[in-house]
């Protein structure tokens, strides 16, 4: 899930790191999903529930049912025992920071109950922005911000590691930072400033750095992540006086032990133990092992409890790595570790109470129920056990409390048989479609990243058909509905078994097209249905031409004058028209012979992004607005023969079209954009003459330029897509 780019090194600059101190506003972390905003809106997801990678889970040690989440992209969330939910924690991150939505790492203070830490930044590529450190004295309810002068990287190779935070088991108001090109940072003033501090091992291209940071005791270990597995690149790391670090002697080593992934440490039997792997993972591990080193006398024990590499029964290769590690607070020498990347055998939790010596699988006697998340049954097939698992933590209050998380959910047991998603308030979807139709069950389908197409028949619970199947897709590319047959909705994605497919009930079921063009396999892009659903339109990328069909994709005939690359566009009224807006140079494109040939039209529009949007207004033939981003938003009236700056707003990044307000003739637009100096989200209900802000500070979601509809049958409810917070919805409160 959520596939991260390829990673940098950075070199830092003398000491810099420290950053000054930034307040930021209130954010109500029990309420913000149900309260009103101050502009008068309600905010709350579309539950899917969970739909992607958890990358680490943390247990308050001294409080009862307190515990943290982090994720990729997707922000941080405090579990709230009450109410049985995760409450997300940083909703209020805006556009301009849109990096800091991924969470690299959380610290809390034993010490402190009320005391988190959070350490943000989704990827350390030269053109994303510094990382930044959130610190909270109230579980999170209210932040203040220290911006650092390195990058982080929550959404690349390695995000899975154990924890990179840490508050000093000898000092509450130090804290460490392990970074993954600039070393160790430490902070004296709870994480107000930091600065870098002298560590033994040389950062490396590779872009892991420092894997995890645990305490034993009053010693901190730091894991490596830029070693070869030799003796002479060590890979684990401590300090005994918060000064110097030293390597640890008699470490494991080879290949099976090149990364450390995670640590635990078992206070009663004053041992840490370490899982290990070939690669950080998530992908590409392929060998791994768990060592325990005894901190009393330095002696260490290989407790692997599967060694990789073992023959399957369809002749393959047994091959994965190791990821979570957790020990049991109340019983000497429990813990719990589990496989990664184990794709032949499906990984597992291996748990032991003998201090590693035996282990059971927790995978063999598991039995799941995911009715309250039926996508993961992943269209028919049965739900797995999990994959991706390096986030796995045991409740300190309750032993057979445990969890681990996966690429799409977090499952939970409390009697260590009996699985179920413990995922509530957790939603993590890349939104890359919304459609709301104007009639039929559901006020809403969605396509995302990963997950594919949802048919959401209730907005407050998964949607009781899960993905959409035959076929089933991976990344959703295209969704389209038929403005006059809505019960016509055609999709397309990434998939095994088919790239588009129909739907002639609303989207609640589907049958894949009989044939496709040879090039969807491997470039699905944007498709389109007309107005009738007699013509479909699909997009292959810019290096291949548009295709189209009249027969319900029976056959496909190349559109040789379709603009490559352009996202088709259907007119709302008229069978006959196509719209196409070609970003490399900035023309409109239409056809009036139901996309058989595509002529110019206006052109000089700007050109050379790819993300512009063009959107067709309700009810109208030839009523074209044009989202060019910082240049503004443009409509034509004409059907793209002309277009006219709006001068209402400077900027606009996604527009979409809802219910009429009452005694108004035009449909309500609702725009992603800028009116003045601040990227939000806006309603107009006097076709954009004026605007209002519908969400405010605490509610943004960093970056929701994908898409944005309102529903055509609500006046004021609105969709927004978000890149990691699923789908937000809004109503006047």
């Amino acid at each position: 899930m959520h596939a991260s780019r390829l990673s940098r090194r950075a070199v830092l600059a003398g000491t810099a790191a420290a950053a000054a101190a930034v307040s930021l506003p209130v954010t109500q972390g029990v309420a913000q999903a149900a309260t009103p905003a101050k502009s008068g809106y309600r905010w709350r997801n579309a539950v899917q529930g969970g739909t992607g990678f958890i990358t680490g889970v943390l247990f308050h040690p001294s409080v009862k049912g307190l515990a943290y989440l982090r994720t990729d992209i997707g922000g941080a969330y405090r579990w709230d025992d009450r109410r049985d939910r995760w409450i997300p924690l940083t909703d209020h991150i805006g556009w301009d920071d849109w990096n800091l939505l991924g969470v690299e790492a959380m610290a809390v203070d034993p010490a402190h109950p009320n005391r988190v830490y959070l350490a943000l930044g989704t990827y350390a590529q030269p053109w994303a922005g510094n990382g930044a450190v959130l610190r909270s004295e109230d579980r999170g309810a209210t932040w203040k911000r220290t911006d650092l002068t390195v990058k982080l990287g929550a959404n690349e190779d390695g995000r899975g590691c154990g924890e990179r935070l840490l508050v000093d088991p000898r000092d509450s108001d130090t804290l460490w930072l392990g970074t993954r090109h600039d070393g160790l940072l430490k902070s004296t003033d709870r994480g107000a400033t930091f600065k870098a501090v002298s560590f033994p091992a040389a950062p490396s291209a590779t872009g892991q750095g420092v894997t995890l940071l645990v305490a034993a005791g009053r010693t901190v270990y730091a894991g490596w992540g830029d070693s070869d597995g030799s003796a002479a690149q060590p890979n684990l790391y401590r300090t005994s006086d918060g000064a110097t670090w030293e390597p640890v002697p008699g470490q494991p080593t080879g290949t099976a032990a090149r990364v450390p992934i995670r640590a635990a440490y078992d206070k009663h039997t004053r041992e840490l133990y370490v899982t290990y792997a070939n690669a950080p993972g998530p992908n590409g591990q392929s060998d791994g092992s768990v060592h325990k080193l005894r901190t009393t006398n330095g002696k260490w024990t290989d407790v692997t409890p599967v060694k990789p590499g073992g023959a399957t029964s369809d002749g393959g290769t047994d091959s994965f790595g190791y990821g979570g590690c957790a020990v049991d607070a109340r019983r000497p020498g429990t813990v719990v570790v589990s496989t990664n990347n184990r794709w032949s055998l499906i990984d597992t939790l291996y748990r032991s109470t003998d201090g590693g010596r035996t282990w059971t699988s927790l995978k063999d006697k598991a039995v799941l129920d995911v009715s309250e998340t039926p996508y993961l049954n992943w269209g028919g097939d049965k739900p797995k056990f999990g994959w991706w698992i390096q986030a796995v933590a045991l409740d300190p209050y309750d032993s057979r409390h445990v969890v681990h998380g996966t690429g799409a959910t977090l499952y939970g047991t409390r009697d260590l048989k009996h699985w179920a998603p413990q995922i509530r308030g957790v939603e993590e979807a890349s939104i890359r479609q919304l459609i709301s139709p104007p009639a039929g069950a559901a006020h809403l389908l969605s396509g995302s990243g990963d997950i594919g197409v949802m048919y959401h028949e209730r907005l407050t619970a998964s949607p009781s058909r899960g993905m959409a199947s035959n076929p089933v897709f991976g990344t959703a590319t295209g969704l389209s509905l038929a403005a006059a047959k809505p019960s016509y909705v055609v999709r397309a994605g990434w998939g095994d078994n088919g790239n588009g497919a129909f739907s002639n009930d609303g989207g609640k079921t589907w049958s894949p097209f009989n044939t496709q063009p040879d090039v969807a396999k491997s470039a699905p892009g944007p498709i389109a249905t007309n107005t009738d659903g007699s013509v479909l339109l699909w997009s292959f990328g810019t290096a291949n031409p548009g295709y189209g069909s009249a027969d319900n994709g029976a056959t496909w005939a190349e559109v040789t004058s379709y603009p490559k690359g352009a996202a088709p566009v259907a007119d709302p009224v008229d069978p006959a028209r196509f719209y196409a807006f070609d970003t490399t140079t900035g023309t409109l494109h239409a056809s009036t012979d139901s996309g058989r040939t595509f002529t110019a039209r206006a052109s000089g529009l700007n050109s050379g992004d790819t993300e512009f949007q063009l959107t067709a207004a309700p009810g109208r033939s030839g009523d074209l607005w044009l989202s060019l981003k910082w240049n503004g938003l443009y409509r034509s009236t004409d059907g793209g023969a002309t277009f006219t700056k709006v001068s209402s707003c400077w900027a606009s990044y996604t527009l979409g079209f809802g219910k009429a307000a009452e005694g108004a003739s035009y449909p309500a637009l609702y725009m992603v954009g800028s009116t003045e100096s601040i990227t939000a989200v806006y309603r107009s209900d006097d076709e954009a003459k004026t605007w209002t802000r519908i969400n405010d500070d605490r509610h943004q979601w960093g970056w929701i330029g994908a898409t944005i509809t309102g529903d055509p049958r609500i006046h004021g409810r609105v969709y927004i897509a978000t890149n990691g917070r699923g789908v937000q919805y809004g109503e006047p409160a």
